[in-house]
């Protein structure tokens, strides 16, 4: 089994993710179960899965959306957002 993103961590990707093992993780999910769900066209419909070459992507913005983390819709969003930005804070002159 493996661990799963903290929010703060979801929130910190960039525009595009692996399949695996970013919106696995974030689903909770095994990376068999991941890539199966995905051959299956089983994942959440919010979820679409892209084809780049071998690799299988997701945008960020519908993982976001489908675990209720837009910014503006969630406190926890909010907290977590805060939460980043102290994490890597912006470099001063």
């Amino acid at each position: 089994m493996t661990a799963a993103l903290s929010v703060a961590e979801i929130l910190d990707l960039p525009a595009l993710v692996p399949l695996w093992p970013t919106v696995g993780k974030a689903l909770g999910l095994a990376e068999s179960t991941t890539y199966q769900l995905a051959a299956e066209n089983r994942l959440p419909s919010d979820l679409e899965v892209i084809r780049l070459g071998r690799r299988r992507v997701v945008r960020t913005v519908d993982l976001h959306k489908f675990l209720g983390l837009t910014p503006g819709n969630s406190e926890t969003a909010a907290e977590a957002t805060a939460a980043v930005s102290n994490e890597h804070p912006s470099p001063t002159a």
